[in-house]
């Protein structure tokens, strides 16, 4: 059921709020965004700003069966997928966030991924993975080193904000993993 937008107050006031990992046993992939928006923080819905194109690319890559509203995130642990982030922490742009803050999610993350090993661990944006995981050269796709003892794909950040790809980009990156861990 799609949720009530929030307001600009309520949006505003969302700011350093977390929202809690959508995570549970068996994943194919755990999807780890930076951090969450205001927006996000705000419904307490993962991907939730409109504009984002995580729900878009999910259901064109085939991962979900239809569209789904983030209101319905909690739909996906029965498909083997989950969410969370890299900095729990709701900012209004993700460059509002320290290197230290990064490294400090990612070794966060790593944990996480090594408790509940899920399949691959999809992290969305090239840049903060780097950051978080000291992985300078590291490209969209997969990468040869694992996090938490977990293989790891590296997959363009879905924001809105992200102009270098598009929703089709987007898309076709996500199949691809999604070709890779199987349906």
């Amino acid at each position: 059921m799609p949720f009530d937008k929030p307001t600009p107050a309520e949006v505003a006031a969302a700011a350093g709020r977390t929202i809690p990992d959508l995570i549970g046993p068996d994943l194919r992939v755990l999807f780890s965004g930076i951090n969450p928006s205001l927006y996000s923080a705000a419904t307490g819905h993962h991907f939730a700003r409109p504009g984002n194109r995580f729900w878009p690319a999910l259901f064109r890559s085939g991962f979900t069966p239809r569209l789904l509203h983030p209101s319905e995130q909690f739909e996906l642990p029965a498909m083997g997928l989950g969410i969370t982030n890299v900095v729990a922490r709701a900012t209004a742009r993700a460059d509002e966030l320290s290197p230290a803050e990064l490294v400090e999610g990612g070794a966060i993350l790593a944990d996480l991924a090594a408790t509940w090993r899920p399949r691959c661990l999809a992290v969305l944006g090239v840049t903060a993975y780097r950051t978080a995981f000291g992985r300078r050269t590291a490209a969209i796709g997969p990468q040869a080193e694992t996090v938490g003892g977990v293989p790891v794909w590296v997959l363009p950040n879905p924001s809105g904000l992200n102009a270098h790809f598009q929703l089709d980009g987007l898309a076709e990156e996500f199949g691809r993993l999604r070709y890779r861990v199987g349906s």
